[in-house]
């Protein structure tokens, strides 16, 4: 794992600026670091040595040094792939890095198609002066690019963009009312205007400062037919051969571990010998005393931290910072904290995300029996009532009626959405904020005739999963120096996955259901049965108490809170939470992490180490 930056351009200096752009996000790779510069290009890489330990630095060269690469990541078939190469090509190294350049050889643009694992990398061709990139299937491992004018630029984190003299800061202004809605960025715009991510599945080449984009990777889903029994060997299957590969590493791998069924089945089946997990001292958001039983089962070693409110509210502003962009979810802080608990004795731990996405973990994606029965009124009568309900504040009853009186696609955005349309105009001074339903049609548009449960996993997938579980996780992760592997999130794992039928996904009782019943048969507790909490967060009653809420409200009254905001409505929703009258946490909690985001950014200009 590690962090990776270059640029395009005629700039003089280049071995400086290249340094000072990786040297912003040494914190992904303190091993070592190297560059390659010339007429055209510069290229740096900050390591974080995982495999081939002794000759696997970067940026690396094929044999006649035409090619040059810098790489994030990890390529679990390099083994597989380095027999097919070596036939014909020379390996003067043990890395996976090593067979991205000879792949690149032999495969050229086709060679992330063959490739299984999480990367994002950049290949010069000194030859054609040609730049080619590529991210992963799912978009595990970060690529933002900058263009603006003569100079093109990419990095894993976009704060090294900072570091380069054409980089010109400015605020995208237009995306933050869809960062209210969904509490991430969605789009592939940044809040960094000319900052774009490259989407997931897509490589770019650059050739003579044009930019040809390719699609190697497509996120379908084709339901297929078997026995019960038949789908959850599969799974069992897909799972067992995926820990496996994601077991490869030259230093030892430790894990995460909640209380729930994804981190507790990549434990079983991993049997790592250090696992990690944070609680706080209120019971029912501490799953200590659950992964403790697991792991002693197992006969293995938890290591465990309670996180007190003074050390959450403390690290914001670092969070922030490491983030990027404003994420308003509350589990970032705690993965930042057993990150940096596990960073202490282990470079590399596995971790459970995306298994909700890709079984069926969402009580959303399956109908309630009040759904069923609501869903006999005619729809025609149910979009009247919804049409009614959207002039009324939204709450948990009046959401009900606008989402059963519309359609999926006017309404579905995510399983975690905070604002509501009609409120983000009330408290939202900006105007041309980009419509939430041109952000989702393309997806809904490429789930065109699919069942509902599909169309809501595919938003999820693309948008909650990629653009905020993962986001994070990469980066609390990568803030300590610690590399996250992320099993379920694999090519295999999703052909299986992709094919189960609705009824083996969820049911009236219980989610993830064909998931659970392979988990079944080597979790060696009752974890396979417990709802998914995933390092729960006490934030909702933590802002009814006098510091956090003075801190919150202190916050909303600055300044340049006016220039977004409507300062008295947004104090509002704080007083109504403080008072217990309405559960704004998640509102309250999405405004507050995008003004310190921004206070830090475009008003402090504060670095955090």
């Amino acid at each position: 794992m590690c962090g990776i930056a270059g640029f395009l351009d005629n700039t003089k200096g280049k071995k400086k600026i290249i340094k000072n752009m990786t040297d912003r996000i040494a914190h992904r790779g303190p091993d070592a670091e190297g560059f390659y510069t010339d007429e055209y290009v510069a290229l740096g890489h900050r390591r974080l040595s995982i495999i081939d330990l002794s000759t696997g630095n970067q940026p690396m060269f094929n044999e006649d040094e035409s090619l040059v690469v810098v790489f994030n990541g990890e390529i679990y078939n390099y083994p597989e792939l380095k027999d097919k190469l070596k036939k014909k090509h020379k390996f003067a190294t043990t890395s996976d890095t090593e067979v991205l350049l000879h792949g690149y050889e032999e495969w050229g643009k086709d060679l992330p198609k063959k490739l299984r694992g999480m990367f994002a990398f950049a290949i010069w061709d000194k030859k054609n002066k040609t730049l080619f990139c590529a991210r992963d299937n799912f978009g595990i491992k970060p690529f933002y690019y900058y263009q603006n004018e003569d100079v093109f630029m990419f990095a894993s984190e976009i704060k090294s963009f900072l570091e380069h003299p054409s980089f010109k800061k400015e605020f995208n202004q237009d995306i933050l009312a869809s960062y209210l809605s969904f509490s991430f960025t969605p789009t592939n715009e940044t809040f960094f205007k000319n900052v774009y991510r490259l989407e997931p599945g897509y490589s770019i080449t650059i050739k003579d400062g044009e930019i040809t984009k390719d699609r190697f990777y497509k996120i379908e889903f084709n339901e297929k037919s078997r026995s019960y029994d038949k789908a959850v060997k599969e799974i069992a299957d897909a799972m067992k051969d995926s820990v496996e590969h994601h077991m490869l590493s030259d230093v030892e791998v430790g894990s995460f571990l909640s209380s729930g069924v994804d981190s507790s089945y990549i434990v079983s089946l991993a049997k790592p010998s250090k696992t990690y997990t944070v609680g706080y001292d209120i019971p029912e958001y501490n799953e200590i005393d659950y992964a403790k039983d697991l792991t002693d089962k197992l006969n293995i070693t938890n290591i465990s931290k309670k996180i007190t409110k003074d050390e959450y509210i403390k690290i914001i502003p670092k969070i922030m910072y490491m983030m990027d962009e404003p994420s308003s979810d509350p589990a970032a802080i705690a993965l930042f904290f057993v990150a940096q608990l596990a960073r202490k004795d282990v470079k590399v731990v596995l971790s459970g995300e995306g298994a909700d996405e890709f079984f069926g973990g969402y009580n959303t994606y399956g109908e309630s029996k009040y759904m069923r029965m609501y869903n006999k009124i005619p729809y025609c009568i149910r979009h009247m009532i919804a049409k009614i309900a959207s002039i009324f504040p939204e709450v948990r009853g009046i959401n009900f009626l606008i989402r059963q009186g519309t359609t999926l696609e006017e309404n579905y955005i995510g399983v975690n959405r905070v604002f509501g349309h009609n409120e983000i105009k009330k408290m939202l001074k900006l105007k041309n904020q980009i419509d939430n339903k041109n952000i989702t049609a393309p997806i809904y548009e490429e789930q065109k005739g699919k069942s509902d449960i599909i169309k809501m996993q595919a938003i999820d997938i693309n948008f909650w999963l990629i653009k905020d579980i993962l986001q994070k996780a990469d980066r609390m992760s990568m803030a300590n120096s610690l590399e996250c592997r992320v099993p379920f999130i694999d090519k295999k794992v999703f052909g299986v996955a992709s094919s189960l039928p609705a009824n083996y996904k969820i049911s009236a009782s219980t989610t993830k259901v064909a998931l659970r019943d392979a988990a079944k048969t080597v979790i060696p507790n009752e974890s396979y049965k417990k709802r998914k909490l995933g390092f729960p967060v006490p934030l909702r009653k933590w802002m009814r108490d006098e510091d956090l809420y003075t801190e919150i409200k202190t916050t909303f009254s600055k300044d340049f809170v006016s220039e977004f905001f409507n300062k008295e409505y947004i104090i509002k929703l704080l007083e109504q939470h403080k008072t217990e009258k309405k559960d704004n946490y998640k509102k309250v909690w999405t405004i507050y992490c995008f003004l310190k985001w921004y206070e830090i950014f475009f008003i402090e200009n504060k670095q955090y180490n």
